[in-house]
């Protein structure tokens, strides 16, 4: 009988391809579990609410057989209203986790750094001053996000951008745009100021095909840019000069994943309203449950998926009212943003 004896150098090699295998298996279960819930809960949101409608009748609404009172509920109602939790929820995700990996904060979300704030300013505007209708401001709350996203890129590129740079900018635009959208508030009447307050806590109310198609078709362009962009996305991680020279055009890439990431947050807030701390909470979140290594643009876009559609039945059905999904989420993310910096302050500044 022959031994074979293993070298230091095989038995590492042999060690790091068994971690890369467990972390990879890892990373395939977590997605899986995160579909299925993501699946339950969409299924739960179209069978629940002051009518409940068994199983057969959704599965036979959703394939467009005619069932008496559920094709008008189901249908017409509850399906885009679930969808575009869906859509909104995994385009927050990706987009949040995107701004997270690119520029190394976890503070440098959407929501935080004033794109979001952007959209909304636009869109109080166009409701309370400008009168338009809702095509109109979802134009224009798209124009302004994508605007104030170039203008925080713009001031705070300095031979490169710095990611604390970057959010401190943001933080400040997002202050003033908050300002805006406090004065506009403060002189609107009584029915503008309803539906602007509807748009801007984030709900899902009354939505229809109407909004919830855009913003599909908006992360089925995108969501496959930053997808291609994902590896470089990850090489950045290690800092603008290593992913240089892991050959990574730094400047190419960053444009085009902020672009893509803008145009996700937009779309999705020009549908949905600026659900809070969606974007904010859905990389950390995936980060924890997925583990080191990879990309987490589809693990976010998950989580984000899944915290829309329970926010929104917690919403709907755990209260005495029924309260929009936005303040749901702002309840989630706002412990966390205290606690993220609690715990920068502690560590001397560094995220």
């Amino acid at each position: 009988m022959s031994t074979v004896l293993l070298t230091p150098r095989h038995s590492t090699t042999k060690d790091v391809a068994r971690g890369r295998a467990r972390r990879a298996l890892r990373r395939r279960a977590v997605a899986v579990v995160l579909v299925v819930l993501a699946v339950v809960a969409f299924t739960a949101s179209l069978m629940i609410g002051k009518t409940f409608y068994p199983l057969e009748d959704v599965v036979r609404v959703v394939f467009g057989e005619q069932v008496p009172g559920a094709s008008f509920t189901v249908g017409r109602l509850r399906l885009p209203r679930a969808v575009l939790a869906v859509v909104a929820g995994f385009s927050f995700g990706m987009a949040g986790v995107t701004f997270q990996t690119m520029l190394r904060n976890p503070l440098a979300s959407p929501d935080v750094i004033g794109i979001s704030s952007g959209a909304s300013a636009a869109a109080a505007i166009a409701i309370v001053t400008l009168s338009l209708d809702e095509t109109a401001v979802s134009v224009l709350a798209i124009a302004a996000a994508l605007t104030v996203a170039m203008l925080v890129y713009t001031l705070a590129f300095r031979d490169g951008v710095a990611g604390m740079r970057l959010v401190l900018i943001g933080i400040g635009i997002a202050a003033m745009l908050d300002s805006v959208v406090n004065y506009v508030l403060s002189q609107a009447a009584a029915w503008d100021l309803q539906e602007a307050m509807r748009w801007l806590t984030g709900s899902l109310n009354g939505v229809g095909w109407e909004q919830t198609v855009p913003a599909a078709v908006a992360l089925a362009v995108l969501g496959p840019v930053l997808l291609s962009q994902a590896r470089n996305l990850t090489a950045m991680q290690l800092g603008d000069d290593t992913a240089s020279a892991l050959g990574v055009r730094v400047e190419r890439t960053r444009i085009t994943v902020i672009v893509a990431a803008v145009g996700l947050i937009a779309f999705a807030t020009a549908a949905a309203g600026p659900i809070a701390f969606v974007a904010f909470l859905s990389g950390p979140i995936a980060a924890r449950i997925i583990g080191a290594g990879g990309s987490l643009l589809v693990p976010a876009g998950l989580v984000g998926a899944l915290l829309v559609l329970v926010a929104d039945l917690t919403g709907q059905f755990a209260f005495g009212i029924r309260m929009p999904v936005g303040v749901v989420t702002g309840v989630l993310g706002a412990p966390y943003l205290v606690y993220l910096i609690i715990r920068t302050n502690r560590a001397g500044g560094s995220l």
